[in-house]
């Protein structure tokens, strides 16, 4: 890969950082704007439901109706959404007003990033394509656990108005550079038709499922995290930022073991994913008052959480290789479906038994991922898979 395409790759990477870190960034400080403007937590979670459900509704559309338009005017126009909104956010006189002002660009977040991930894939050989592809989706993971310990970090030292700045200066970034990439008209278009044909596979929903349940799992937990240390470990701000910053940094770790584990043996990582987040669970549930062990816990926790990520998009995106835009779209769509559900069934449990208990959320989630897992992987192991795909 030449260094043109390489700096191509990187203009896209920060796009998607930008708007990933929108939507999770803002897990870092719920409990800043539930005091705020004084909401529960619960409600305050709303921020990040309500999101994710924005993407699930939009994912499986938008992509689609946007799928034959020039790439480049596309994503210039989400990224300037996404700007506008976090703009209002800054000075959002109520909650309504903030959820309103998350929401509406939320609609626009799977158009983004599955342009991104096929553009990049388009940018190169076919040989070379996962690993573009790869280095995109970088951005999701990066966004989605980094952007919350930043924010913590930045509302921990100034005020949850300067974090809510830096999800717009991140943006702002995001769409000068976009400015300097050439104009990506699309040549072939795929047929509304043959992409919806996906979905006539039960393989497909197996996948949709299993992705679901998957991050209901793991963002049922992760979205209250900084709740979790602060009432349960109970500790100051300052560390709870630290905290979320070493979750963060561990999903870099996380993004490239899971590419050695789907590289080297895929159907046994999957498999094994919910035992060991169940694992990870465990630990929470078990010494989540005592510091040192959580700091390890919480290291672990980050890369189980990349892993699930490269997991539920390799679930889905291998499911229907042909049409790369809408499977992208269908993989954010199940994600968000599943951050919704696991927030709200999260949030309730904290509201109704206590923040220390949202680890049963997460366990009932997993039991519903290893259900799918398994029949998915079962009756689609493989060798059966060319033959079941091809009929």
């Amino acid at each position: 890969m030449d260094r043109k395409n390489h700096l191509f790759i990187v203009i896209l990477t920060i796009g998607v950082f930008g708007i990933l870190n929108t939507e999770m960034g803002i897990v870092g400080i719920l409990p800043s704007i539930a005091d705020h403007f004084n909401v529960s937590i619960a409600k305050a979670g709303l921020l990040v439901s309500l999101f994710a459900l924005a993407v699930a509704i939009s994912g499986p559309i938008l992509p689609l109706l946007f799928s034959g338009l020039n790439r480049k005017k596309v994503m210039l126009l989400v990224i300037g959404v996404f700007v506008l909104g976090n703009v209002v956010s800054i000075f959002a006189s109520s909650f309504t007003v903030l959820l309103i002002a998350r929401v509406l660009p939320a609609f626009l977040h799977p158009v983004y990033v599955s342009i991104a991930l096929t553009a990049a894939a388009a940018s190169v050989n076919k040989e070379e394509a996962p690993k573009v592809i790869s280095k995109v989706f970088m951005g999701v993971t990066g966004g989605m656990v980094l952007g919350s310990p930043i924010s913590s970090f930045i509302a921990t030292l100034t005020s949850i108005k300067m974090a809510m700045l830096f999800f717009t200066v991140v943006n702002v970034i995001a769409f000068i550079t976009l400015l300097f990439i050439p104009s990506m008209p699309v040549k072939e278009r795929l047929s509304y038709g043959s992409q919806l044909g996906i979905l006539k596979r039960f393989f497909t929903w197996l996948s949709i499922a299993a992705v679901v349940f998957i991050n209901a799992a793991m963002y049922g937990v992760s979205s209250y995290l900084a709740e979790y240390l602060e009432t349960i470990t109970q500790i100051p701000g300052k560390t709870t930022s630290l905290m979320l910053f070493i979750f963060g940094g561990a999903s870099i770790i996380g993004n490239i073991v899971a590419g050695k584990l789907l590289t080297k043996n895929t159907m046994k990582s999957i498999i094994s994913f919910p035992f060991v987040l169940a694992f990870v669970y465990i630990s929470l549930f078990s010494m989540g008052q005592f510091t040192i062990p959580m700091a390890i816990i919480v290291f672990a926790f980050g890369i189980v959480v990349a892993i699930g990520n490269n997991i539920s998009q390799y679930c889905i995106v291998s499911a229907a290789p042909e049409a790369p835009e809408f499977s992208n779209g269908l993989f954010l769509a199940s994600g968000n479906v599943g951050v919704t559900i696991g927030t709200t069934v999260g949030g309730t449990i904290i509201t109704e038994m206590g923040t220390k208990y949202v680890i049963l959320g997460g366990f009932l989630f997993l039991l519903l991922s290893i259900l799918f897992i398994l029949m998915r992987n079962y009756r689609y192991y493989p060798i059966k898979l060319t033959n079941k795909e091809s009929q």
